[in-house]
């Protein structure tokens, strides 16, 4: 029961981590077409920022800070570089913010070195929040994932209940229209992608310091966020919410499972139809932790190609 319980938490509040990446690229790639391969290197900057600026302005500051300068980095982004390529297609613009993603890391272990820095959470937060089975489990973590749930409802209520959300929508599906009415598309773009990259350093903001904050961290991260968006379903917010907390709580538990494939195999009853395997049986469930993200991807484009929550064009 304790392993069910700190497994489902843990993997909660990493699910909800993901999503506050993840949906950042949910709007620029769902929404506007862009490929951006150096999303999660926002998700990186946010973090490297609020360690820096952590030690001027505070803790508070700094997460309020850093992701105000990673979105201004997005926006420069998008009018200086993906503007001037979105016309050649997604292979540019995969070039190009491929590029980008290099380059952040190689300027991080320029500045930080090639390795992880000490940024931690701060001492007002250093406190259990409950007792789990007789162990304390960390409050810094329900605040991470307070966030992360913060930035779900103002998504949605901008995007579903105002008139700046109406213009959005609009402008992804008819952005002629949306132009002949006086609305300055381009600007939206740019807006849209700036947002994206602000709630990626908000998420750096915050999880840099539950999570390790090194040069390598949006590599880590990239490829499953890339899995949550697609899962999801584009352009879908829910389907985000959803696949990020799937991909949280099962990659959650299949670290903590301590049993082979051939164990399983032979609970029902199936030992000597695997034995074929042969070695393969004695691997432990948790080595497939890593890549249960892709599975999962793998799993369900195979029964919904159009994701979770996704709808076909």
């Amino acid at each position: 029961m304790e392993f069910l319980t700190v497994s489902a938490l843990n993997g909660l509040i990493y699910g909800l981590l993901l999503f506050a990446v993840s949906a950042g690229l949910t709007l620029i790639f769902g929404m506007m077409g862009v490929i951006n391969f150096a999303h999660a290197s926002f998700y990186m900057l946010g973090a490297y920022f609020a360690y820096s600026l952590s030690h001027v302005v505070g803790f508070w500051g700094a997460i309020v800070l850093a992701p105000i300068a990673v979105g201004a980095i997005g926006v420069l982004v998008e009018r200086f570089m993906l503007r001037r390529v979105h016309a050649y297609g997604h292979a540019h613009e995969l070039l190009l913010t491929f590029g980008l993603a290099f380059i952040f890391g190689e300027l991080m272990k320029m500045f930080y070195g090639d390795y992880a820095v000490n940024y931690t959470e701060p001492a007002q937060l250093h406190f259990a929040a409950f007792t789990v089975f007789g162990a304390d489990y960390p409050f810094y973590r329900l605040f991470v994932g307070l966030v992360s749930l913060l930035l779900f409802v103002l998504l949605f209520v901008v995007l579903r209940r105002t008139r700046i959300g109406i213009v959005v929508r609009a402008a992804v599906r008819l952005p002629e229209m949306v132009g002949a009415l006086g609305h300055n598309v381009p600007l939206v773009f740019m807006g849209v992608f700036g947002l994206g990259a602000w709630m990626a350093g908000l998420a750096g903001a915050v999880g840099g310091a539950l999570f390790t904050t090194n040069p390598n961290m949006a590599l880590d991260l990239g490829v499953t966020v890339f899995v949550v968006v697609v899962v999801g379903g584009l352009g879908s917010l829910e389907g985000a919410l959803i696949a990020s907390l799937l991909i949280g709580l099962l990659t959650s538990f299949a670290a903590g499972i301590d049993c082979s494939i051939a164990d399983i195999a032979g609970w029902v009853g199936l030992h000597d139809q695997v034995a074929a395997l042969g070695s393969l049986t004695t691997l432990n469930l948790s080595t497939f932790a890593a890549a249960m993200p892709v599975i999962v991807m793998l799993a369900v484009l195979l029964l919904r190609p159009a994701g979770l929550l996704g709808t076909r064009n």
